[in-house]
């Protein structure tokens, strides 16, 4: 279950198959017939629907044994070949370079470049890569493992990656000002249970070239996995926020009970609220810090996460969301105190579906780590009903990687979740809620507020309210008492004379 950062999928390389194309040498492998030249909208739709109508074959991963078994410096050291560029002598606002294939990333990824309605492969050449390793025979033609996206996003004329798509089904992005720091994922089958984790892989993407002056780039991706295929077109529009529009359609080849939609995955080591097995001279280091959810009834939850001691797993069953997240809210430096890895600059991404997505629910699965090189972060939409064989199940989204969600509140909101010893009583535990925001612009009176709050077992005491001028907000203390629960579903609210006046803070506490 755990997933390296550095290294972005272990699991789940050896899934998908190549693709064969009129005129495109591939390695050997299940082939798909497809028109040689044409290409629309539909186009990956249909291969996908096909594909799934088809046995799951496995692609050949076979390379060159100094390709094959490159360590990650020496794969992070290949050099791209700038004049192979796509599109980098075009001027136009994109540009795309590539990845080999090595290391962890053996399955070959088929690319093609679509110009008015017809698709042109994209081929590697021996003069694609270099290294200055001379054993690792960088220079064989052995293909795309994945594809970077390049766009002026901080400076004019200054061409940088604004996304990444290499690994299994992952892919990542950066609003501007920002760094790299969690990933989404096409579709995400049996997180976070014993059976263990199929990943899907994208086979095949298609750029579609953007005219001169345009600000948004689409890309087609095929996805296949022993249970199902997906077909998806993505429409990206980097900036001050970065936004991905996302149109995916799945075809299960088998039932799927346990499948989750528009995935992320991110790292959370430790904070203020989650410290007692870590020994850090930082105050904190995650790219998220919690789950935020904005449900079909109109409940803003937020739920901070933590690293237990045992995998965790929370549902929030809703209707009709009008989207969730993992965020990162924390943005000064001094929140993490850390010069090389800058988590106060990781985007938080929000997913808002377009459409009702009707029943389902929000998953959260937290899995423990021992340092901050394991993603142990995934967050996904599941449906109520289980997929099913041979059908069809189409899902629209818009993806924001950015500093925030995308909607203002008038609600008070969680600044920051302490958690620590209460002296002279062991068993119980001090909780520290800082909330800011529009409600105390103009009431900043503590006496004007009280604190609603419940736990699913124990008991909860010692609430005290007072005036955080330091964030113009609000601290609210209150101590858990868990009478010997090995486990206690907290939920809490700010509010005045009116009725609640916060989001709704929600925590699952373990010993």
């Amino acid at each position: 279950m755990k997933l390296h950062r550095r290294d972005i999928v272990k699991a789940g390389l050896g899934f998908g198959a190549g693709l064969t194309f009129a005129g495109r040498h591939s390695l050997k492998a299940q082939t798909v017939d497809v028109a040689p030249t044409r290409f629309d909208d539909g186009t990956v739709r249909s291969l996908a629907q096909n594909l799934a109508s088809k046995s799951y074959r496995a692609p050949q991963k076979d390379l060159p044994d100094s390709l094959a078994h490159m360590t990650f410096d020496q794969f992070s050291s290949v050099q791209f070949n700038n004049e192979k560029t796509l599109w980098g002598q075009d001027h136009l606002a994109f540009d795309v370079q590539f990845f080999p294939r090595g290391y962890l990333y053996k399955q070959n990824v088929d690319v093609f470049e679509v110009i008015n309605g017809s698709a042109h492969p994209v081929t590697c050449t021996p003069d694609t890569f270099s290294s200055r390793d001379a054993s690792l025979n960088i220079s064989t033609e052995a293909g795309f493992s994945g594809l970077r996206i390049r766009y002026a996003l901080n400076q004019p004329g200054v061409m940088e990656e604004c996304a990444v798509f290499l690994g299994a089904s992952y892919f990542r992005a950066v609003a501007k000002g920002q760094a790299y720091g969690l990933s989404a994922r096409g579709f995400a089958k049996d997180t976070g249970t014993p059976t263990g984790e199929e990943f899907p892989v994208f086979r095949a993407f298609w750029l579609e070239k953007p005219a001169a002056g345009s600000q948004s780039l689409v890309l087609h991706a095929l996805m296949d996995s022993p249970s199902l295929t997906g077909a998806f077109r993505f429409t990206i529009r980097p900036g001050e926020t970065t936004l991905f529009d996302v149109q995916s359609s799945f075809f299960p080849r088998v039932d799927i009970s346990a499948g989750g939609i528009a995935p992320l995955t991110g790292m959370y080591y430790f904070d203020a609220n989650d410290r007692v097995h870590v020994n850090d001279w930082r105050p904190a280091a995650h790219d998220s810090e919690a789950l935020q959810i904005w449900t079909g009834a109109g409940q803003n939850i937020y739920r901070p996460l933590t690293n237990p001691t045992d995998l965790q797993l929370s549902s929030f069953s809703d209707a009709g969301p009008y989207g969730y997240g993992l965020m990162q809210r924390k943005r000064s430096f001094h929140d993490y105190e850390d010069l090389a890895l800058h988590y106060e600059r990781r985007p938080s991404l929000w997913v808002e579906p377009v459409g009702n997505w009707g029943k389902g629910s929000v998953n959260l699965v937290e899995i423990p780590t021992p340092s901050e090189v394991n993603d142990n972060i995934v967050s996904f939409w599941r449906p109520q009903s289980p997929m099913k064989a041979g059908q069809t199940y189409n899902f629209t989204y818009r993806m924001y990687w950015g500093w925030d969600t995308p909607w203002p509140t008038h609600q008070a909101r969680i600044h920051d979740t302490r958690a620590g010893a209460v002296t002279d009583h062991p068993d119980k535990v001090q909780f520290v809620l800082d909330f800011d925001g529009e409600p105390f612009h103009t009431v900043s009176d503590p006496a004007a507020y009280h604190l609603t709050a419940q736990t699913s077992a124990g008991s909860i005491g010692g609430v005290t309210i007072m005036p955080n001028p330091e964030i113009n907000g609000m601290r609210a203390f209150f101590q858990l008492d868990p009478g010997g629960a090995k486990l206690c579903e907290l939920q809490v609210q700010l509010a005045n004379a009116q009725g609640p006046v916060s989001e709704t803070w929600l925590y699952r506490w373990t010993p």
